[in-house]
């Protein structure tokens, strides 16, 4: 994996910016710690981050080959699993390769296919392409949204990059957010609406789009998007497909020129990834699969079940340690851990993180990159499948906003302490409602559809477009702090595209959420878990934690230069400082708002963030 960045000026001659360049491609040096590039012509300037984990000699970039009279260059960010087959299809075409990775194919595939190529792409991606023939610069995201790729027009530039920070590295972008950005980090959380920056006219390439910036404009084409038609298959025949698929895509994924690890939490998801790869590398002659897992000081003592929280993950791990003979590592964690890297999230986003749970990810990937470069992650399966509560919760299919909105008690907690200014501009409903109803107009219906199972399809389209990013930024982030690669097998355009069509009652046969998913993975699972109900990454519960945030709460209110209090009463904070005293709720909520609040306030300052409402 790696990290992009760069700039075209259609005006400027950007031969001699370098420095600019480097300064962009700097910020982004976790993304791509082995090596850095940069290819600077009249009009384009491109760098690239690199992390090495297919072709370390041949994969180097930005790479330019000129064709037909023309020159294409490429800097990239991803890996593509089919690549093998492509370059093998192109070579049919007369292209000759010069290197033997996937860099390579994917500007081939570009330079033979055009805005085509994507379509053929089975991999995780973000590419910017400086097409020579038309004059364009061409922005290409992932199908799901897996990597990153921000973008933002000033005056006749189009500046882009894997992270926030690139841009910001950039003489011309200003770390200024206005309401809209506002009510994107306070208002839709945890998500984000699709393509919006945060900050002032920054934006993100949508999953499954490409653009073309040409001298004359912005061109967007929609590359791919689900497709709702009824669903054919028997349930036996649905269940080898999924089964096969998903060997199929785990095969794949185990691809690479550096070690390969699986994170496993016990629960279905990651578990059956993990016994699919630690078959493969068996059959293979390989050494045994390695495999990690977070816990905390305390956490059998301080555990309080909820309903994405059912039950410890130790004692399913040890079983499925054993079951697939895996060398396995727990990485556990207290809270001065926690407490010393509470800014990690910070500086990965560039905007306030999700506290304490990207923190723990962040360490946990720190310790797997001392020994390897790329993990399995069992991501996605929930928003694929339907594995969620608010999935089954009749309040939900009744409610006319996002399934979290009904679900996550704690998104309403901090709304009432805006200053009467903010308030005054944010219009909270009214926003919320905005952005809810062009999600659910993008819908594909399916006609004939009972208006149960329509609602339920909103449901999925909901999570995987709005509730997904967020778990990908995370990974995505916290992965690439430290310099790791995490691959997400269910995230494969092919099994996302042929599970939307799965009826509702086939998803959850034999009476379970997944029962699909559980049938497809009983083969390599142990009988206990195939049928472990849902229990989702774990937090700390310790009240440690909490009492930490707390005191970093009354350092904030008592600084009467805290930026943060521009947005936040004063009084409203200090009354929420006194609830959380004696808690009345769960802690893990109380831990999530002091969380955010903490970040926001850290973000202000260090970024120095300007207001213009």
């Amino acid at each position: 994996m790696c990290g992009i960045t760069g700039w075209v000026d259609w005006n400027r001659d950007l031969s001699n910016e370098k420095p600019t360049l480097e300064k962009m491609a700097n910020s982004i040096y976790w993304r791509g710690p082995d090596n850095d590039g940069f290819w600077l012509s009249q009009r384009v300037a491109f760098a690239h981050r690199r992390l090495i984990v297919i072709d370390p000699e041949g994969g180097v970039q930005p790479m330019v080959r000129r064709e037909r009279g023309a020159e294409y260059a490429l800097t990239y960010n991803g890996e593509l699993y089919n690549f093998r087959e492509l370059r093998e299809e192109l070579r049919g075409l007369g292209h000759t390769f010069e290197t033997r990775s996937d860099t390579e194919v994917v500007l081939r595939s570009y330079i033979e296919w055009g805005s085509e190529a994507p379509r053929r792409f089975n991999g995780i991606f973000a590419a910017a392409i400086w097409d020579g023939a038309r004059q364009e610069l061409v922005l290409i995201r992932d199908q799901l949204g897996v990597k990153p790729l921000f973008y933002a027009q000033r005056n006749d530039s189009i500046i882009f990059g894997s992270e926030l920070k690139a841009l910001l590295s950039h003489p011309s972008i200003d770390p200024a957010i206005g309401r809209t950005g506002l009510a994107e980090l306070f208002i839709t959380v945890p998500v984000r609406t699709p393509g919006h920056g945060i900050y002032q006219d920054v934006h993100e390439v949508r999953p499954g789009y490409l653009l073309r910036f040409s001298a004359t404009g912005v061109k967007e084409e929609r590359y791919w998007k689900l497709e709702s038609h009824p669903h054919e298959d028997d349930l036996e025949k649905t269940t080898l497909h999924i089964r096969e698929l998903l060997h199929d895509t785990v095969q794949r994924q185990l691809i690479a020129d550096v070690p390969v690890v699986s994170l496993l939490s016990g629960g279905l998801d990651s578990s059956g990834l993990t016994a699919l790869a630690a078959r493969e590398y068996r059959e293979q002659g390989k050494e045994p699969l390695h495999t990690y897992s977070v816990d905390f000081v305390g956490s059998d003592r301080d555990f309080q079940a909820d309903p994405l929280h059912q039950s410890l993950d130790a004692p399913w791990i040890e079983r499925m340690v054993k079951h697939t003979q895996s060398n396995h590592h727990t990485v556990t964690l207290d809270t001065p851990d926690l407490i010393a890297n509470h800014d990690v999230p910070i500086h990965a986003h560039d905007l306030p993180g999700m506290g304490e749970m990207e923190i723990s990810l962040y360490m946990l990937f720190r310790e797997i990159r001392k020994n390897a470069v790329v993990t399995l992650s069992g991501e996605s399966a929930d928003e694929v499948f339907g594995g969620y509560p608010w999935f089954h919760d009749e309040k939900v299919l009744q409610a006319k906003t996002f399934p979290w909105n009904v679900t996550m008690e704690s998104n309403h907690n901090q709304m009432d302490l805006f200053t009467p200014e903010i308030n005054e501009v944010l219009h909270r409903e009214e926003y919320l409602q905005q952005r809810y109803e062009e999600a659910i107009s993008e819908v594909p219906k399916l006609p004939g559809e009972s208006a149960h199972d329509a609602r339920i399809r909103e449901l999925f389209y909901l999570n995987l477009t709005r509730f997904l990013p967020v778990l990908l930024n995370r990974k995505d982030r916290m992965s690439m702090a430290t310099g790791l690669e995490v691959r997400v097998p269910f995230c494969d355009p092919r099994l996302v595209q042929y599970v939307w069509n799965i009826p509702w009652e086939m998803k959850n046969v034999d009476g379970m959420e997944k029962g699909i998913l559980r049938r497809a993975f009983a083969d390599v699972l142990p009988e206990g878990v195939v049928k472990r109900k849902k229990s989702a990454y774990p937090f700390t519960t310790n009240p440690t934690y909490l009492a930490a945030l707390r005191s970093r709460m009354e350092e904030i209110i008592n600084d009467t230069h805290s930026p943060l209090t521009s947005i936040i009463q004063r009084s409203a904070l200090q009354n929420l400082l006194n609830a959380t005293a004696t808690p009345s709720q769960k802690i893990t909520q109380w831990i999530q708002i002091l969380d955010r609040l903490v970040q926001t306030d850290t973000w202000l300052r260090e970024y120095q963030v300007s207001i213009r409402l």
